[in-house]
């Protein structure tokens, strides 16, 4: 399971040109899934992202997680995460989940993030996206189980 993270002050997430997910403060996550994903790893990126400290406090410290300044985590399925292209010039996606996996991968990792307080805002699994977002600070993190 993949993650890249990145610090917002508001985003969006269209399809078809409709607003399907939008957020305030908060986070982009853009997440990926690999087959051998299960629900430790869900929940191990679950509990991360809850409890990342990556805002500033009244000094200016990343010291505040996404519920201290009453952010929200906009979560969008990106199999890319997972493309290699060392070889060639055209990306191969065999390292992904297959959609069919991933789907279901995806929306309980949603649900971790609720059962852990957060509000989620989501894309459309499957669907072309436009995923617009104005990034604070900037801060982006490339989020990996170990």
């Amino acid at each position: 399971m993949r993650a890249v993270v990145q610090r917002v002050s508001r985003a969006a997430v269209r399809v078809d040109g409709e607003t399907v997910g939008a957020i305030a403060r908060g986070f982009v996550v853009l997440v990926g899934f690999a087959p051998a994903d299960d629900e430790a790893a869900l929940a191990w990126m679950a509990e991360k992202l809850a409890g990342l400290r990556v805002f500033g406090d009244a000094e200016g410290k990343m010291n505040l997680g996404i519920q201290e300044v009453g952010g929200a985590m906009l979560v969008v399925s990106q199999f890319t995460l997972y493309g290699d292209a060392s070889k060639g010039r055209r990306p191969s996606f065999v390292g992904a989940a297959p959609p069919e996996q991933a789907e279901g991968l995806y929306e309980r990792f949603v649900a971790l993030l609720r059962e852990r307080g957060v509000r989620v805002e989501t894309g459309r699994f499957r669907a072309m996206m436009d995923v617009e977002l104005v990034n604070d600070g900037p801060v982006t993190l490339l989020l990996e189980r170990p």
